[in-house]
């Protein structure tokens, strides 16, 4: 006990360490203080005191916001582990009832996967946890990723074939499926591999790369097709090719679920594709938090039971 650094310890409060990960993540006071219903000059203080108990800047200011020093990035993963070790015994000390549960959950995912799951899931949650509120987060899964590792989401849904320190649990398995608008004469029947190479191709890409995983697969029978325009989401592409002669090549769930009222033909591609699995993850940090664990669940009911209104139909 004698090392232990007892004066400065009882100067820190756990609102001082989740102010200091706060700023790290944002580097903005002004964000900080409307994040955590502070005012501006309380974030300020807090800093002051931050800074005093450390003897260190932790940040400086730059014309861009705050940026953290060495010490503060030193600090940062002690700082993170603090806060999960007092998390999970806040869980543990005050067990978890969805129905009279106050907070707010995030969840990043691409905007097929939220068209697919996201209003079944607000409806779940509205049912089952009214006092819960959730914000959606269009995320490619890179940028998933990273949310969740930083703590700006709760939750992430997605294809994520990266290695992560995350607890997953499979949603479905999808392959794909060629889609343009109904009367497109490519699509009166499955489309021959000649005529599918031949035609004007969409392909969805947030980066607005014109190159995908059909065309890797296009490579190894030695042809390659022609990619006209690339749109950052599903459903503004599916919007695209209902006005256009363009055709796209998609996941089936997304082609199965919004083709019909988009006004799109749905056929099978002329090549196999690879299948691909559609995972929601939590951190492992959060593995002993109840909230975590029961959002996990109920995307997890809301997957099940779109899988079995598929089959019903």
């Amino acid at each position: 006990m004698a090392d232990i650094d007892e004066i400065n310890l009882r100067r820190l409060d756990m609102a001082m360490l989740v102010t200091f990960l706060s700023l790290l993540r944002h580097g903005k006071a002004t964000t900080v203080a409307q994040e955590m219903g502070l005012t501006q000059s309380s974030v300020s203080h807090t800093l002051a005191r931050l800074r005093d108990v450390f003897g260190d800047p932790l940040f400086l200011r730059r014309p861009h916001g705050l940026e953290p020093t060495a010490r503060a990035l030193e600090l940062e993963p002690q700082v993170r582990a603090v806060i999960d070790v007092l998390d999970a015994a806040l869980q543990g000390a005050t067990g978890f009832d969805p129905a009279r549960a106050t907070a707010r959950v995030d969840i990043g995912a691409f905007d097929g996967e939220l068209a697919v799951y996201g209003s079944a899931l607000l409806a779940r949650m509205r049912r089952e946890a009214p006092g819960i509120s959730v914000g959606f987060r269009i995320l490619g899964r890179e940028a998933a990723l990273a949310a969740l590792e930083n703590r700006e989401i709760d939750l992430a849904i997605g294809f994520f074939w990266q290695e992560h320190d995350a607890i997953r649990e499979l949603l479905r398995t999808d392959t794909y499926r060629v889609v343009g608008r109904a009367d497109h004469p490519l699509l009166r029947g499955d489309p021959t591999l000649d005529e599918y190479v031949a035609a004007d191709h969409l392909i969805v890409s947030p980066a607005g790369d014109l190159y995908g995983i059909v065309d890797r697969h296009l490579e190894d029978f030695g042809r390659s097709r022609r990619v006209v325009a690339a749109m950052p989401q599903f459903l503004t592409a599916f919007a695209a090719l209902s006005q256009t002669d363009l055709i796209a090549t998609v996941p089936a769930g997304l082609a199965r679920r919004f083709g019909t009222a988009f006004g799109l033909a749905v056929r099978q591609p002329p090549i196999t594709i690879r299948t691909f699995e559609i995972n929601a993850l939590i951190h492992r940090r959060n593995d002993k938090s109840a909230l975590h664990r029961w959002l996990l669940e109920q995307v997890v009911h809301v997957a099940r039971d779109e899988a079995g209104e598929r089959k019903g139909t």
